[in-house]
């Protein structure tokens, strides 16, 4: 039975917005070049490719659905309490084998000793067997290393190899494609210069095209690797209860995601109109606009966020009966922290937006059009918010990354989403306790860093690139080069 939680709704509206804004940019040239600037950049699409990834399991992620039960009860199906994702079918391998508590990345017993019996009914202490980590070897001790290298080198290859094959079917089918839309498809095949392999030998030399092609080899001999490890070994080791640290990574990178676009939903509304409507209108209405963000940003962001939080998380626990099931309760409580962080963080780009469209009010062609006697709406609509898109397209995608830390931070502190919840906070605030261990416990900790430091930096540098290319100073001197 598919359900639908709110944060997935909000993702499906966002979809749909980027997809509708994407085709009325697709019909507009001058909208169009600046992101054919920010594909000619290495960076920029190597960071793009990135973060499409971390979109692509998130959207996995997204699609919820409860699975029907054997039984039926007066011969209607009854659904399971448990609200799975498609992610969580495509990886039910690594979720369903959990071991009894810790166990190191790629190892074959588990981390601390146990007292066990010997057959002969003696009493030592000694690591135990894990039961799903590396329980095809026989000898562990001398034959692991062996193991781990012989399935690395081998996923890397077959990892390779399929990333060469999808690369040239890609490539053949774009050729494709293009020669259908243009009209110079032929039905007898030619070896010219109009063959794809020629077209590929020539985009090759085009250095955005061949650090993006390198970058999609590397990810797919590191897929490889993971997979064929993944199946036999606990590739990022296991938790205090025996979860595989993969698996709770993995399913960390929707929260993240979930707290950077449905947030940007939130606060887009409250920085774009009162921003622009401070700029132009002045008078008191700017004087009440900057009054407002002027307390919200003195107030600690920090202070005020946990004060909301733990006031929307009573008023949740004194009405149980609204939710079906705890997916659906701490999904409300995800949603709750998106408008709370909406609300309080639109402040920056509201002042950003203000300050623009002062500028933007004193040039000639405004002047022209309000002594014309051209209604303010379609001043706003028609001169004003085009103007200044650029700049709330270049906060958005910066504001991403903080939004990302700032979970993780709300998380640790216990603030942030349900401790159901998996998201890089409750990773690292689970991680806290387990760094004071004798042996330590490490993994746990290095895992969220990792997949944080890639999405952060992704999102980052993808932000360098979009603001280099909508940078209109940049324009400026291109066009009198």
């Amino acid at each position: 039975m598919p359900v639908i939680l709110w944060t997935d709704a909000m993702i499906f509206l966002l979809l749909a917005t980027i997809l509708a804004a994407a085709l009325w940019i697709r019909k507009r040239p001058h909208l169009v070049l600046p992101w054919h600037r920010v594909a000619k950049g290495s960076v920029g699409m190597v960071s793009l490719l990135l973060l499409s990834l971390f979109v692509l399991v998130g959207l996995l992620d997204t699609m919820h659905y409860r699975a029907a039960l054997p039984e039926k009860s007066n011969g209607q199906t009854v659904y399971s309490a448990e609200v799975l994702s498609v992610f969580d079918a495509l990886a039910k391998g690594i979720k369903s084998r959990s071991e009894k508590t810790y166990s190191a990345p790629l190892a074959a017993y588990l981390y601390a000793k146990e007292s066990m019996e010997t057959p002969d009914g003696k009493i030592l202490r000694d690591y135990p067997r894990l039961r799903y980590g590396g329980v095809h070897l026989a000898d562990p001790q001398r034959e692991l290393l062996g193991d781990v290298l012989k399935r690395t080198v081998i996923g890397a290859l077959e990892g390779l190899i399929i990333g060469v094959l999808l690369i040239a079917v890609s490539n053949m089918l774009f050729h494709f494609f293009i020669k259908l839309r243009t009209g110079r498809l032929s039905t007898v095949p030619e070896i010219s210069k109009d063959n794809w392999i020629f077209t590929f030998t020539r985009a090759m030399k085009n250095r955005p095209f061949r650090a993006l092609l390198i970058t999609a080899l590397l990810i797919a001999m590191l897929f490889g690797m993971t997979i064929n490890l993944a199946a036999v070994y606990h590739v990022l080791g296991t938790d205090k209860v025996g979860q595989d640290v993969l698996y709770l990574a993995l399913k960390s990178i929707r929260t993240g995601l979930v707290i950077g676009t449905v947030t940007t939903l939130v606060m887009l509304p409250f920085a774009l109109l009162l921003g622009i409507a401070a700029g132009y209108l002045r008078g008191w209405v700017d004087d009440v606009i900057q009054y407002l963000y002027t307390v919200l940003s003195s107030i600690p962001s920090v202070l005020l966020i946990a004060a909301a939080v733990l006031m929307m998380q009573v008023y949740i626990e004194m009405h149980p009966e609204w939710f079906e099931t705890s997916a659906a309760r701490a999904d409300l409580r995800l949603l709750f922290l998106c408008l709370i962080l909406g609300v309080t963080s639109w402040t920056g780009l509201c002042r950003l937006l203000r300050g623009e469209t002062l500028k933007l009010r004193e040039l000639e062609y405004i002047q022209a059009a309000q002594a014309f006697g051209v209604s303010t709406s379609r001043i706003l609509t028609r001169h004003i918010v085009p103007n200044v898109m650029h700049i709330v397209l270049i906060a958005v995608v910066m504001d991403f990354s903080s939004l990302v830390l700032a979970e993780a931070v709300l998380s640790y502190v216990g603030v942030g989403v349900d401790p159901s919840t998996m998201s890089f906070g409750t990773l690292i605030n689970s991680a806290r306790l387990e760094m004071g261990r004798e042996p330590m416990v490490w993994w746990t900790l290095a895992a969220a860093f990792g997949f944080m430091l890639v999405l952060v930096l992704a999102a980052n540098l993808f932000a360098d690139a979009v603001r280099d290319a909508f940078d209109p100073r940049l324009n400026r001197t291109e066009a009198v080069a």
